[in-house]
């Protein structure tokens, strides 16, 4: 009898627990669906991909798998100027959709409805590529932000944006962000300003409709840094940042944030060797005062993983 009334509680308990869990991730997850996707959560969707963080396609979370954002002042097919310039965003051939296009009930309706008529995102064929603008249209007498495929609409070609819009207009966003989670940045930095006085310094919070389709949201678990959610909007300078990367202490002598210098590798954007305790022993000289100047900061190759960590931030962190 005893063995019997431990094994009822024990299912009774495992019932309990089950139904609560339901209602933990179903419950979010339905108030997402039945959220309407604004220009940031697109935005987030596309430059950063299906998911960010372990998956089949990166195995070892390297950032591979992401597509392209790219920076376009001029039509890659007619030649027509983009004034202001407008984004797009690229998955070449075998690169995975971002959740809204594969799931378009999480686009929230309006968005859903417009970017499946008038976008035709649902002819986008994952095998061949495809090229996703945002666009504005009108939903019931409102007017609300949709995702529209490109490459069925207007005929562009993953390559040949790229090609149009040249390495220096390239934002390789999704490998950023999985940079920040990987080297445990969300340790320290928020993505997340509350509602409180953060308004005055950090910025308003995010709206539900900011997150549609993005994962993971890393709001971040502890503030012991300032919140980044709204950086690029304070400071939105490259050089800034890349001396804050190599070395926070050369433009923040207080701070506590540790060097990410070997996030440049092995060389430069010229292809030379970055001789790391050279420079090292050289800023050591420029804090005991034996020099006035401290020494450069190597430019980062493009293919380096802080390049893609400063193009999340400076992109999408605004």
């Amino acid at each position: 009898m005893g063995f019997q009334q431990y094994r009822f509680g024990a299912a009774a308990i495992g019932l309990m627990f089950g139904f609560s869990m339901c209602i933990t991730l179903l419950g979010p997850s339905n108030d997402f669906r039945s959220g309407v996707s604004t220009w940031v959560g697109l935005d987030k969707q596309l430059s950063l991909g299906r998911v960010i963080g372990f998956s089949y396609e990166d195995p070892l979370v390297i950032g591979d798998g992401k597509p392209v954002t790219v920076i376009l002042d001029k039509d890659p097919k007619t030649g027509a100027t983009y004034d202001p310039p407008i984004r797009a965003y690229v998955y070449e051939p075998g690169i995975k959709f971002s959740p809204g296009v594969n799931h378009n009930e999480l686009l929230g309706p309006g968005v859903m409805e417009l970017s499946l008529n008038t976008g035709k995102i649902g002819q986008a064929d994952m095998s061949n590529g495809a090229v996703f603008t945002i666009a504005q249209g009108e939903f019931n007498g409102e007017e609300v932000d949709y995702i529209v495929n490109q490459t069925a609409v207007s005929g562009w070609q993953p390559g040949q944006v790229l090609k149009a819009a040249g390495d220096e207009n390239h934002r390789y966003v999704g490998k950023g962000k999985t940079i920040f989670i990987t080297e445990g940045c969300w340790w320290c930095h928020t993505l997340l300003p509350e509602q409180t006085q953060d308004w005055q310094f950090f910025g308003a919070p995010p709206f539900l409709g900011d997150m549609n389709g993005e994962m993971p949201t890393a709001f971040g678990s502890d503030r012991k840094a300032p919140d980044l959610l709204h950086v690029a909007a304070r400071n939105s300078s490259r050089e800034w940042m890349t001396m804050h990367f190599f070395n926070p202490r050369l433009v923040q002598p207080n701070s506590i944030m540790p060097r990410f210098d070997y996030l440049w590798g092995k060389t430069d954007i010229n292809g030379k060797s970055i001789d790391y305790k050279k420079w090292r022993s050289d800023y050591t000289a420029y804090v005991n005062g034996q020099s006035i100047y401290p020494p450069e900061v190597p430019e980062p190759a493009r293919d380096s993983e802080v390049r893609a960590l400063m193009d999340w931030v400076l992109t999408s962190l605004r």
